[in-house]
């Protein structure tokens, strides 16, 4: 298994260069009280946009506090090529919350919360806050489970016309609709650049939305046969795409 990933707010820090570190708040308690890591116990710490260290824990002190050590170098990992952006519809209840933790696991580079016509779901004032402050604490929280160094992004929250301003500037866009003829797994799709894929709400793309859309080259693709959630489509089309694009290999 490897190791357990812990973030750090950033490298460039006293200390560091000597080859240790002292995680402490609520890493360190995770860590030393959750994860109940011990002495000799390999981890990697990362800030969670590319760059990662490995370390051996030298000691754990209290309940929050794990000094790791042997820190020599900080690699960094460049950023999947395509990039892989997921609009994703805003669900209803905590479907938002699986959707963006079963993208960051299987590999999303972005995700872009989308207030469709048809959401029953709507992010206004402080609750969209909050809303948007859950989506990207679980994709932080899943990076990390998922052994990532490198955690999608949550954009604000996009209206109709920013979407569309997305897409058209996109390498390869598509929408997943029960209308699409072609399935995603048969699209053509770049080596390199941006491809952003639009997941609609439980009630669906309504029909102007659609047509936003494919004014700005987004077209409607299929995944299979079956209807999926919302909160899952994003998922199975994203492992789909990197797949498809060596992003697996």
């Amino acid at each position: 298994m490897t190791a357990p990933v812990f973030v750090v707010d950033s490298f460039d820090v006293p200390g560091f260069s000597g080859g240790e570190y002292v995680l402490e708040g609520p890493e360190g308690r995770h860590a030393v009280s959750v994860k109940r890591l011990r002495p000799g116990e390999e981890v990697v710490l990362t800030d969670g946009r590319g760059r990662w260290s490995e370390g051996v824990v030298k000691a754990a002190e209290g309940k929050d506090r794990l000094v790791v050590m042997g820190l020599e170098s900080v690699h960094e990992e460049p950023p999947g090529r395509p990039r892989i952006t997921v609009v994703q519809a805003l669900p209803k209840g905590d479907r938002g919350e699986l959707a963006v933790e079963t993208m960051t696991e299987v590999g999303v580079d972005a995700v872009v919360p989308w207030a469709a016509a048809r959401c029953i779901t709507q992010w206004k004032g402080e609750r969209g806050q909050k809303a948007l402050a859950k989506w990207r604490a679980t994709a932080r929280e899943a990076g990390k489970q998922s052994r990532r160094v490198r955690f999608p992004e949550v954009a604000d929250a996009a209206s109709t016309k920013q979407v569309a301003a997305l897409l058209a500037g996109a390498d390869f866009a598509a929408v997943l609709h029960e209308s699409g003829e072609e399935p995603l797994a048969g699209a053509e799709l770049p080596a390199a650049g941006d491809i952003v894929l639009v997941v609609g709400p439980e009630g669906g793309v309504a029909p102007e939305e659609l047509a936003l859309f494919a004014q700005a080259g987004a077209g409607p693709y299929r995944l299979g046969r079956s209807v999926l959630r919302t909160s899952t489509a994003g998922t199975a089309a994203a492992a789909v795409l990197l797949a498809r694009t060596g992003r697996w290999s």
